[in-house]
């Protein structure tokens, strides 16, 4: 999973392209200025459309692994048991296991 791009506000003037694209792609971007975070670009999309921005923002770093569910719950004002059904809603899945997790998990279980 992809983080977000960092640019600084020189790179911005510079390589403005590259930050399009990038939103484009999905992918978010963070502006700094003297090494600070100043400013953040959120992909605009169906998602963002379908769910607000603070939900989508929270979906979007859930995904990448950047929050926890319960950040995440927290960036969209929800409580931990509510957010599962905005992943669901976005379209993104509340748990990412990989298959030999997914095994070990069910032989536990059985």
């Amino acid at each position: 999973m992809k983080s977000p791009l960092l640019f600084s506000v020189r790179d911005l003037r510079q390589r403005p392209g590259e930050l399009l694209r990038n939103a484009e792609g999905g992918r978010l971007g963070v502006i700094t200025k003297h090494g600070c975070p100043v400013i953040l670009a959120v992909p605009f999309d169906d998602r963002l459309l379908e769910v607000g921005v603070h939900r989508a923002l929270a979906v979007h770093l859930f995904e990448q692994r950047q929050l926890t569910l319960a950040q995440a719950a927290r960036v969209a004002d929800l409580t931990v048991e509510g957010f599962p059904d905005t992943l669901g809603s976005a379209g993104a899945a509340a748990a990412d296991y990989p298959a030999s997790e997914l095994e070990d998990e069910s032989v536990t279980a059985r």
